[in-house]
C-alpha cells in the first residue's frame, strides 16, 4: 500500500516519486544504491542521487552512519512508508542476511507507525566492503607519465580519475612518436597563472598541442653504378681501345664516346 501523501506529494519531483514507490515495492534485503538504481532505470546516476535526496530531505529515506561489532563503519539506509517514520537511535541489532560481493548498501522497506504506537525497528544489511585486489595490475606508460607531472609542479596533482580520463590523450601523443620527455614538458611548461584546474588545463593541451605524425622515413638505397639493380655486382674495368680511358663494361673493347674499330679503319 502506497498512501497519496507520497504519490500527490506537491514538493517532490516525479523521478522522486518514482524512486521511493519502487524502493517501497522490493523485497526485504533489495538493493536501493546509486549504482543498483541507475541499472534498473535509464535516468541515470546524477537524477537518481538527486532524487535519493530529496527523499532523505522529506523524510522518506534516512542515512546513517553506524559502526559494527568489528569497528568497521558502514552506512545504513532506511525506507519509511510515511515521514517522521524514524525513531532516531539505532535499531537493534538482528542477524543479517548475507550479503552479495557487489558492496551495495541494502534497505528493508518497514510500515509506518500509527499514531500513539511505536513502528516495528528497520531492519538492515551492510555487504563488507570489497577486498582490495592483491595484486593491482601496473599502471600503463600514460597513467604513469600523468601521474608524476607533480614532480615537475606540485599543482599538477590529478586524481585517479582525472589520471583514466587523460591517459587516453596521452597514448595519442606517445603514438606519434612523441617521447615522454617531451609531453612532460609541453604539459607541464608555462602554465597559467593562477591555476585553477589542472585536469582542464592539461585536457585543452593534449588536444589542441598534439603534434602531426610523423613522416615515413626514406631510405636512400645507392644504386649499382652499372646495373643499379640491387645484389649485382657491377661490371669491371676496362681499358678504351680507342682512347685508352677506363670505362666498365662486361668485356674489352671501346667505350661509348669512341666509333667502333671499323669505322676508325675506314676513315683512315
Amino acid at each position: 500500500m502506497i498512501g497519496n501523501h507520497l504519490l500527490q506529494h506537491p514538493r517532490l519531483s516525479a523521478t522522486a516519486i518514482g524512486v521511493a514507490a519502487h524502493i517501497q515495492s522490493l523485497p526485504d534485503g533489495a538493493p536501493v544504491g546509486i549504482k543498483a538504481l541507475a541499472e534498473r532505470f535509464p535516468e541515470g546516476e546524477i537524477r537518481l542521487g538527486a532524487a535519493l535526496r530529496e527523499l532523505e530531505r522529506h523524510g522518506y529515506l534516512e542515512r546513517r552512519r553506524e559502526r559494527l561489532e568489528g569497528g568497521r563503519v558502514v552506512t545504513r539506509t532506511y525506507s519509511y512508508n510515511k515521514p517522521g517514520a524514524t525513531s532516531g537511535g539505532p535499531p537493534p541489532s538482528r542477524t543479517p542476511a548475507p550479503s552479495p560481493p557487489d558492496g551495495e548498501v541494502r534497505v528493508r522497506d518497514e510500515p509506518a507507525p500509527e499514531p500513539g504506537e511505536r513502528g516495528p525497528d528497520p531492519a538492515v544489511e551492510a555487504a563488507p566492503e570489497p577486498e582490495p585486489d592483491p595484486d593491482p595490475a601496473p599502471p600503463s606508460e600514460a597513467a604513469a607519465l600523468l601521474a608524476g607531472l607533480r614532480r615537475h609542479d606540485p599543482r599538477l596533482l590529478l586524481s585517479e580519475r582525472d589520471v583514466a580520463r587523460l591517459a587516453p590523450g596521452v597514448s595519442a601523443w606517445l603514438a606519434r612518436g612523441v617521447e615522454p620527455g617531451g609531453i612532460e614538458r609541453a604539459l607541464s611548461a608555462g602554465l597559467p597563472e593562477p591555476l585553477r584546474s589542472a585536469a582542464s588545463v592539461l585536457e585543452y593541451r593534449l588536444g589542441s598541442l598534439i603534434p602531426p605524425p610523423l613522416p615515413p622515413v626514406r631510405v636512400a638505397v645507392a644504386a649499382a653504378v652499372a646495373g643499379g639493380a640491387a645484389g649485382r655486382r657491377p661490371d669491371p674495368l676496362q681499358n678504351c681501345d680507342g682512347c685508352d680511358r677506363a670505362f666498365r663494361a662486361p668485356e674489352p673493347g671501346r667505350c661509348r664516346t669512341c666509333p667502333p674499330a671499323e669505322e676508325s679503319a675506314a676513315a683512315a
